[in-house]
């Protein structure tokens, strides 16, 4: 009968051992001790209570900076509010300090103990231990950190790279450092807090997407009559305007989750590490459905096809692209899933994504109006300590062409404004000072920047555009001009501009006649012109070529307009008008120059002394306001538009 074996036990060492025997070390140094232990005190405060008599003993570390108190027993009680629930230390040291490295612990802790013992000649002096702690393992850690750290990188790595046959052989999931797992961040529907209380203004966009909030809350309402969910949503508009923020609020409203990424993060060097990532995100969005995909600045992978930059045929930026036409309406079907993008370039978007069935309508986020901007100043003014007899109203008149968060930057402007100035509260002229700051930049204070020949030619300069802007029916009203340099201005004359949609030929007339008033009065004053002007020709010239190639108001040219909307003229070589054409452009954008001039020399000349006078009283006061210019000019001239 043979024998029976006995098998032998093996006992494998298992990883998960050192995170059981950490949890317990740790657990072990949290509930060790029975009371709590030494707490912080200032420098300020052991003073006192060495003076008082109170401290038995300091050990005092000097390359640390740091020492440790021991209070004598019987003045331990005197202290117990300083310890949680006044529950005094079990054991010693009782409180830690922290220093500078120009302490000096004899000098300091010899003059206190002299003073204790004037004070109190029956006292015992505190006893003072310094040392110098060592740093063994400290340097040790230091030189063996780094190869720790390779060995668990190299570790780690070899692991990733394991995984690659493990799940989906490279797809979404593994592959080395998962690169191609989407990076969109998810937010829960209980942690999107936005809502529609949330936006100021935009009242158009809300409505628009108040129907896609209704269908992902009441999906039967419309399904139950063969509707059909909107698949997606452009969101267009300039920068700053709320594009973000409202696609939250949708998510919020409707209480889903929200699936938010840049458009570049598709973007990858390794080819088919986008449309991986694309597939990537749309699979999550279908586990969460129904949900909201939110893809920012979407241009950067939406760019129409064959028009990117290279010439390759097989770009990766088009397999990225052609990936996200399939997953929003190709052969799979996203239930429950929207996709709402933003961008403020729409015209160079592929025509395929744009069409319906993927982004089925597009919704404009323009800059707000006067009643908007009152809205959203209230919503940053919320957290703020402002004066209470501050004039929101007259605010918003004052920030026109400001989109939402060139808002949120003037309120905290205002504020660090208000705090450097030591101010209680907020007031109406620290607002004023930071649009000031936002629209010219910084003041400059110095006063080298300026010669007074300079100062004097500059405030003629500044009042030739504030009188010229003040007489022309149809030019903006000028608000305030100012002598004190900002930016890389030497002087400013600011206008409100009216918030037309519709530029006539009158009003860009006279626009470019106010951007005159700098040269020709510099002309009339010095006899000769200077290079100040130099952007408010650069403006003059594009409203005067815009005047003749692209709005027809040229009776030469004709009513023609060469004006490109998609972008696509951008890559081509040929220019869509002939050689005589352009000379003919370039021949009338003089003529309505040397009109413009002519125009601005005979008001400034027929109102010189007036002129003079707000040059005078600019050099005098460097800021001036529509006050002052309406007692010398009288009251601004009324525009003949409707």
């Amino acid at each position: 009968m043979a024998k029976k074996q006995n098998k032998k036990t093996v006992i494998r060492f298992n990883f998960s051992w050192i995170y059981f025997l950490v949890i317990l070390g740790i657990g072990y140094l949290l509930f060790s001790n029975s009371g709590p232990g030494p707490q912080k005190i200032e420098w300020a405060g052991l003073k006192q209570m060495i003076l008082d008599g109170d401290v038995k003993e300091i050990h005092f570390v000097r390359n640390d900076y740091k020492g440790s108190v021991t209070m004598k027993p019987e003045s331990l009680g005197k202290y117990a509010d300083l310890f949680p629930a006044g529950q005094l230390p079990p054991k010693s040291p009782h409180f830690t300090f922290f220093v500078s490295d120009k302490f000096d612990p004899e000098v300091e802790f010899e003059t206190l103990n002299s003073e204790l013992l004037i004070s109190k000649p029956d006292a015992t002096p505190v006893k003072v231990v310094m040392e110098n702690e060592s740093r063994i393992w400290r340097n040790m850690l230091e030189w063996l950190l780094w190869p720790i750290l390779l060995i668990i990188m190299w570790v780690w790595m070899f692991r990733g790279m394991g995984a690659v046959g493990g799940k989906g052989q490279g797809g979404p999931g593994g592959g080395i450092f998962n690169v191609g797992r989407s990076t969109g961040k998810l937010a829960d529907k209980n942690t999107v807090n936005v809502t529609f209380k949330d936006v100021a203004g935009l009242y158009g966009a809300k409505e628009e997407v108040m129907e896609i909030v209704d269908f992902l809350k009441n999906p039967k309402k419309y399904t139950a009559l063969g509707g059909k969910i909107p698949k997606g949503a452009l969101l267009v508009g300039p920068p700053g305007t709320g594009k973000t923020l409202l696609a939250k609020a949708v998510a919020g409203e409707a209480n889903v989750p929200f699936f938010s990424i840049s458009g570049s993060d598709f973007v990858e060097m390794f080819v088919g590490v986008g449309a991986s990532r694309v597939r990537d995100l749309f699979a999550q969005a279908k586990e969460k459905a129904p949900c909201i995909v939110f893809i920012d600045e979407i241009d950067a992978v939406g760019r129409a096809r064959g028009k990117n930059v290279g010439w390759s045929s097989n770009d990766e930026r088009e397999n990225t692209l052609n990936q996200l036409l399939t997953e929003m309406d190709g052969f799979g079907t996203n239930s429950g899933v929207i996709v709402l993008a933003a961008t403020n370039r729409a015209d160079i978007l592929d025509k395929a994504l744009m069409r319906a069935g993927r982004f089925d309508r597009q919704i404009h986020v323009e800059l707000p109006e006067l009643k908007e901007r009152e809205e959203i100043f209230n919503v940053h003014l919320r957290g703020l300590k402002v004066a209470k007899d501050f004039d929101v109203e007259f605010m918003a008149k004052h920030t026109p062409g400001f989109s939402g968060a060139d808002i949120a930057n003037v309120c905290n402007e205002a504020a660090l404004t208000a705090a450097r100035r030591n101010k209680p509260e907020i007031e109406k002229q620290d607002f004023l000072d930071a649009v000031d700051r936002i629209v010219g930049g910084l003041e400059r204070k110095s006063s080298t920047i300026m010669t007074p020949a300079e100062k004097r030619t500059t405030a003629y300069h500044e009042a030739g555009h504030a009188v010229v802007g003040w007489l022309l029916p149809n030019a903006d009203p000028v608000f305030k001009v100012s002598l004190i340099p900002r930016g890389q201005a030497l002087g400013i004359t600011w206008s409100l501009p009216s918030e037309r949609k519709i530029l006539s030929k009158s009003w860009m007339m006279d626009e470019m006649c106010t951007l005159m008033g700098g040269r020709v009065a510099e002309e009339i004053i010095n006899g000769e012109p200077a290079s100040g002007a130099l952007n408010d020709l650069e403006r003059l010239t594009n409203i005067a070529y815009s005047m003749v190639q692209f709005y027809g108001m040229s009776d030469k040219v004709g009513q023609l307009s060469f004006y490109d909307s998609t972008g696509a003229r951008g890559y081509e070589m040929v220019k869509p008008y002939s050689e005589k054409t352009a000379e003919l452009m370039d021949n009338e954008v003089k003529n309505l120059v040397e009109e413009v001039h002519r125009t601005t020399l005979q008001i400034l000349t027929d109102h010189r002394d007036a002129f003079e006078k707000v040059a005078g009283m600019l050099l005098e006061k460097e800021v001036i306001f529509a006050d002052d210019l309406e007692a010398i000019l009288g009251p601004k001239a009324k525009t003949s538009e409707a």
